[in-house]
C-alpha cells in the first residue's frame, strides 16, 4: 500500500562518530547495521531483519548537532518548503536532492525540528507497527500555532483529537539551557526491558534523563546518547504512553 503524503516516513540520525555512534545503540537496543542505498554515507538500522532508522555521518562535515530527525513525505519538497517558511517555520537545508528524491530540513515556528522527503518511502516501516519507531511525539510551546502550521505544511486537521501520530504536548519552552526541555519531535523505539537497556545506554556513555517506570507510568526512559542526541526507549508491546 502506498504511504500517503503527510505520513512519517523514516527517522534518521545525524552524528559525528559513525562507528562508536552503531556501536552504542547496537549494545543498547539489539540493532544491527548495513548500507543504506540512498548516498554513499548512508546507513540503515535494521531489528529481526526490518528497517527501524537510518544513520548519517553528515553531521560533521555540515556542522550539523546529533539528533534524531523525523521525516514526513511530501508530494512536492519545493511547495511545501515554501509554506514552511510562509507560516512562520525555517527552512536549513534544502529543498535538496538526496539519493533518488528531495529532502528539506526545518523547524516549526517553535524550533521543533523535522524533515520532508519527496520520493519512495522506505518499505515495511510504519511508526507503531514491527521495529519502527512505536510512537512520535510532538513537544510544542504553543498548541494552536503547531495545529496551524502542520495542517498548512502536510495537509493535518486542524484538531488535536485527529492528530496523525496521537501524541502531542505543551509546555515545551524556546530557547531553554535544557535541549530536552526545548520543543522537539521525540522519537520512541521499543526494546524488551528498557530498564536494562537503559543501564547498557550508562555503561557506553548515555545519560538517563527520565524514567517513567519509576513513577508507575509505565516501560518509558528518555535518554542522551554520547553525541547529545536525545531518544526516547519504551517497553515492547506497553505503547508508548502519553
Amino acid at each position: 500500500m502506498a504511504v500517503q503524503p503527510g505520513t512519517a516516513c523514516w527517522v534518521s540520525l545525524t552524528t559525528h562518530d559513525r562507528q562508536a555512534t552503531e556501536a552504542f545503540y547496537g549494545a543498547v537496543t539489539g540493532w544491527s547495521f548495513e548500507d543504506g542505498t540512498l548516498a554513499p554515507e548512508a546507513r540503515v538500522a535494521t531489528a529481526a531483519g526490518q528497517p527501524v532508522a537510518g544513520l548519517n555521518e553528515a553531521a560533521a562535515a555540515r556542522e550539523l548537532p546529533a539528533r534524531w530527525t523525523v521525516f514526513f513525505l511530501v508530494e512536492d519538497a519545493d511547495k511545501a518548503a515554501e509554506l514552511m517558511a510562509e507560516r512562520g517555520g525555517t527552512v536549513a537545508v534544502g529543498p535538496v536532492d538526496f539519493g533518488s528524491g528531495r529532502t528539506v530540513l526545518g523547524a516549526d515556528p517553535c524550533g521543533a525540528a523535522f524533515g520532508l522527503w519527496q520520493g519512495e518511502a522506505p518499505p515495511r516501516w510504519d511508526v507503531g507497527a514491527g521495529e519502527a519507531p512505536a510512537e512520535l511525539c510532538l513537544r510544542t510551546c504553543d498548541l494552536p500555532a503547531a495545529l496551524r502550521f502542520y495542517s498548512a505544511v502536510l495537509g493535518w486537521p486542524q484538531d488535536q483529537e485527529r492528530w496523525p501520530h496521537g501524541c502531542l504536548s505543551v509546555g515545551a519552552r524556546t530557547g531553554d539551557p535544557d535541549p530536552a526541555v526545548r520543543p522537539r519531535w521525540e522519537v520512541a523505539f521499543p526494546v524488551t526491558g528498557t530498564a536494562a537497556a537503559a543501564a547498557r545506554a550508562e555503561r557506553l556513555g548515555g545519560t538517563v534523563l527520565s524514567s517513567a517506570r519509576e513513577s508507575g507510568a509505565g516501560g518509558r526512559t528518555a535518554l542522551r546518547d554520547p553525541h547529545g542526541a536525545l531518544f526516547t526507549l519504551v517497553e515492547r508491546g506497553e505503547g508508548a504512553g502519553r
